[in-house]
């Protein structure tokens, strides 16, 4: 009798039921209000990027032919169609969140979201002085001919598709189409009205002004509905890392404005008629086109102005410090003695910077290495190389120019950074370099001793505010020998293997990771307790999930922590009996990796900058480092304890993709980020 086909939950789909969990948030009562909206413009924003990237990959593997369909173990268009129904099911609950439950409530708190039917005449004066100052010369509408051909939207911009008719005239009407610029204002604070606040979006704006923008032709009926295009964003690029390499960058992110349409968003308001006129001038596909509602572009309503009380958004978390650390006094120094960890975004991401900053200034330091692959805005992690580079101090800088959505300013920042005397590496011809390692080189007695930070999220001091990562600290020499040997060859433009501590991608990582997994299943069979616990943001390597149901078979006690993707499915007979999943979804993002083993009593636990999936493993440079400080680890262990009694924000991951709140038989309730963030503040008072 042959076994059945072991269960895997198709990797898209799953995608969809995470952004189902981040579209939980904004129904959840108990979320303030304005942060109720904000995981809408989330949910917004993912899914966007979702058909960038995702869709535009499946609707490629849509047109390969039956055999090639067969060796992917799915049938894409089966796959795209399911996406349709599930994201079609989602925007509707998405508008019905929207429309019917939040501008309810923001009314209940005397804040109204207003459109151009709903100005009286105070306001509407307001509304069109501020269009005729600050928007109308900003637009430029531009009128469609049959003859010409319909000009190329561009990916994400906001549109008006207009329609200009007369009451009295049997003449065909004309269309227009009104880009926004992106840098437009999205949103509009009108004068206060008896304690009554009112904010008007640009559209609303635009539509109520239609007639300043149309004057010169004699129409008196202007429709005008909202439209949006998501296009293919992936690159078809030139590998050689060179000059070349980045001028062909530099042609395909203007490519990627001009990708093949995914998606359309439409305003479901508009007249069929005008839809079709718009579908067939587009050349669309009836699977690319969604119904929306009169507001696209969501992503922008993370920046919606809270006009009302505090209350309506999370009580501010001001950064803790780190006990044993002080500002004012050398990190480097600290390092002899013991490692230290920084857990973001609980505690300050100052730390980074003050240890590259003492780095850059401290006269024995002698050499810097470190890889970027996202970068904030105004990089202090930048001025700090920048300086060390001044200060006379080797540094070798590895820019990961393809990290995806960051490549411009990447770029941006490779030729500041070499203006500046810093050496620049662009990563690697087949790998992306995904690692996040910093390892400084100082003299000390006439000899090189070196100190090391190694993380599980970018230097990048923005994201650390919203991006739970843990951030380590250490002077170890297992850990520094296996970084120079690292950085050696990433210098050289190469992969290498025989690391002693850490997990490197992309030639040890996959046996690393799969001894330590075989480890617990031969403890198991010794009738011993072996147990793994996972924190990942994803889980989709076919290899790891049959290992995990491998191990799961065996006795060994799996629990997994997993935010996003989960092809594994938990609680199948024969499989996964031995396997629990939850996600977790909350104020903070969870970014952190972490892989704790059992080891026959003798704990490990390693940090990562790697998820368990394929590309991880076999196209990035990834590194993940061993927890050696026992109080170090015991900090991280008991933040994962918090994470597993989840019983407010975690979710079960089941069978039944249903995202129902985890329970569990505690009597009181256990939401993991303010657990952590009390404990820490506590712990390091």
């Amino acid at each position: 009798m042959t076994k059945k086909k072991a269960p895997f939950l198709n990797r898209e789909i799953s995608w969809l039921y995470f952004n189902e969990r981040v579209l939980q948030e904004a129904a959840d009562e108990t979320v303030p209000l304005i942060e109720r909206i904000k995981f809408l413009s989330i949910f917004s924003s993912n899914l966007e990027e979702f058909y960038r990237v995702r869709v535009a990959t499946m609707s490629r593997l849509a047109n390969l032919n039956d055999k090639s369909k067969a060796l992917l173990g799915f049938n894409p268009k089966k796959v795209l169609n399911e996406i349709k129904n599930i994201v079609v099911k989602q925007e509707r609950h998405f508008e019905q969140l929207f429309q019917a439950t939040l501008i309810n409530e923001l009314a209940q708190n005397r804040i109204f979201i207003v459109n151009e039917t709903q100005l009286n005449v105070a306001r509407g004066e307001f509304v069109r002085n501020h269009f005729r100052d600050r928007i109308l010369s900003t637009l430029v509408p531009i009128m469609l001919d049959q003859d010409k051909p319909f000009p190329e939207l561009k990916d994400r911009f906001l549109y008006f598709f207009v329609r200009l008719s007369r009451q009295s005239s049997k003449k065909a009407p004309r269309y227009a189409l009104i880009e926004f610029p992106p840098d437009l204002p999205r949103f509009l604070v009108l004068p206060e009205t008896n304690g009554l606040k009112f904010i008007i979006l640009v559209e609303d704006i635009i539509k109520y002004c239609l007639d300043d923008i149309f004057y010169v032709f004699n129409y008196d009926i202007i429709e005008a509905y909202s439209i949006q295009l998501t296009r293919d964003a992936e690159l078809d690029i030139d590998k050689s890392i060179s000059d070349k390499f980045i001028e062909e960058l530099k042609s395909s992110l203007d490519k990627r404005k001009k990708g093949k349409p995914m998606r359309l968003l439409y305003d479901t308001d508009m007249p069929f008629d005008m839809l079709n006129v718009l579908v067939a001038k587009l050349k669309i596909e009836a699977e690319s086109l969604i119904p929306g509602n009169r507001y696209h572009r969501f992503g922008d309503f993370i920046a919606f102005p809270n006009v009302g009380s505090a209350e309506l958004n999370y009580p501010p978390t001001p950064a803790l410090k780190v006990s044993g650390l002080r500002r004012t006094e050398s990190i480097i120094n600290k390092l002899k003695a013991r490692d230290y960890v920084i857990h973001l975004p609980y505690q300050s991401y100052d730390y980074i910077i003050l240890f590259l900053r003492e780095a850059a200034i401290d006269p024995k330091v002698t050499e810097i290495n470190i890889t970027l692959y996202r970068l904030a805005e105004n990089s202090k992690v930048i001025n700090a190389l920048i300086n060390a580079a001044k200060n006379g101090k080797k540094v070798n800088c590895l820019v990961e120019l393809k990290a995806r959505f960051d490549e411009q300013a990447n770029i941006f920042w490779s030729g500041r950074l070499q203006e500046e005397g810093v050496n620049v590496h662009y990563g690697l011809t087949d790998y992306k370099v995904h690692s996040k390692i910093c390892l400084v080189k100082r003299m000390e007695k006439g000899r090189p001793v070196y100190y090391a930070n190694l993380a599980t999220g970018n230097f990048n001091e923005k994201t650390a505010k919203l991006y739970c990562d843990h951030s380590l600290f250490t002077c170890r020499r297992e850990i520094t020998a296996d970084l120079i040997k690292l950085f050696a060859a990433l210098n050289e433009g190469r992969v290498t293997k025989g690391f002693k501590h850490l997990i490197v991608s992309p030639l040890e990582s996959r046996s690393k990771i799969y001894g330590l997994i075989d480890r617990e299943i031969k403890v198991a069979k010794l009738g011993k307790p072996a147990y793994m616990i996972l924190k990942v943001n994803s889980l989709a390597d076919e290899g790891i999930v049959q290992k995990l149901y491998d191990a799961s078979n065996a006795g060994v006690k799996i629990r997994l922590i997993v935010r996003g993707i989960c092809t594994l499915v938990p609680g199948v007979a024969g499989y996964s009996e031995n396997i629990t999943v939850i996600s977790i979804i909350d104020k903070f993002l969870e970014h952190a990796r972490v892989f704790i083993f059992g080891n026959n009593g003798k704990e490990e636990m390693f940090l990562s900058s790697a998820d368990l999936m394929s590309r991880n493993f076999e196209h990035r440079v990834e590194v993940g480092f061993p927890v050696l400080d026992e109080e170090v680890q015991q900090e991280i262990r008991d933040i994962i304890e918090f994470q597993l009694q989840d019983n407010v924000k975690a979710r079960d991951i089941n069978r039944l993709n249903n995202n129902k709140y985890h329970k569990n038989r505690l009597n009181r309730k256990v939401r993991a980020q303010v657990q952590t963030y009390n404990y820490l503040k506590n712990k390091h008072h």
